[in-house]
């Protein structure tokens, strides 16, 4: 039995809220091709967000949480939700948990019933496993559970912003790894007149200028020759330590 057929009858059996699908149920559990299967463990505001978000990108998302008021509220924009207590190994295994493409635990009012999920997405051979954590020594924990990623969305995000305030030449920026990202920066005044070749910035920083904005106009892979004017806002690929070297 596959894992459309175990859901068909597990809601079959256990449906707690009007289903809502936009396109279909029924549709939905006979879907195969190439679109990603998640499911989403605690649907409070990160948990749904990663849910919509995914349901909008066209991938088959199932969201579950133990609260019936809130899986009632995510009804209303998530085509599939189930109310399910995460911690039931039981009530997993009959919606065939383990054959999900990824597992994101997002439980944020408790940390157990999280790290318990978690757990459970891991030894049902879920493919990849994400969790939630609040704090860095949760973070600690996940990880040394062999977590395939651990997202800390309230540091992330006061960090981010930390960040930005602390460099009034930021405009904004992207971590892709730990102290990498694409950095989106005002040009410092001693840039101005000179070529990307005569600045050195990968030579000097390591820094990669991919795109410039000027204006209304965007500049994608300026050439060696390209003159920095007053104004400009570059796009940068390197160490983010490194484009904090970058003002007046």
């Amino acid at each position: 039995m596959n894992i459309w057929e175990q859901l068909r009858q597990w809601w079959r059996k256990n449906r707690l809220v009007p289903a809502r699908p936009r396109n279909g149920y029924q549709k939905w559990l006979r879907r195969q091709g190439d679109r990603h299967e998640f499911i989403v463990i605690g649907l409070g505001r990160f948990g749904a967000s990663v849910a919509e978000t995914l349901v909008q990108q066209g991938h088959d998302v199932l969201g579950i949480d133990k609260d019936p008021e809130r899986v009632q509220h995510v009804s209303l924009v998530l085509p599939h939700v189930i109310q399910l207590d995460a911690t039931d190994i039981d009530a997993l295994r009959e919606i065939g948990i383990e054959s999900f493409d990824t597992g994101i635990a997002a439980i944020g009012s408790d940390f157990e019933s999280n790290l318990l999920a978690t757990v459970l997405l891991l030894e049902s051979g879920v493919k990849r496993v994400i969790a939630k954590a609040r704090t860095r020594t949760q973070k600690k924990i996940l990880q040394q559970l062999g977590v395939h990623e651990v997202i800390l969305p309230e540091h992330q995000a006061g960090a981010h912003l930390g960040r930005r305030l602390a460099f009034d030449h930021f405009v904004d920026y992207l971590e892709i790894s730990e102290g990498i990202g694409v950095v989106e920066l005002i040009a410092p005044s001693k840039l101005w007149g000179h070529s990307l070749m005569e600045c050195g910035l990968r030579r000097q920083l390591g820094l990669t200028v991919v795109a410039v904005h000027r204006n209304q106009e965007v500049i994608v892979n300026p050439g060696a020759d390209f003159r920095i004017e007053p104004g400009d806002v570059l796009a940068v690929v390197g160490e983010i330590e490194n484009a904090e070297l970058l003002h007046d």
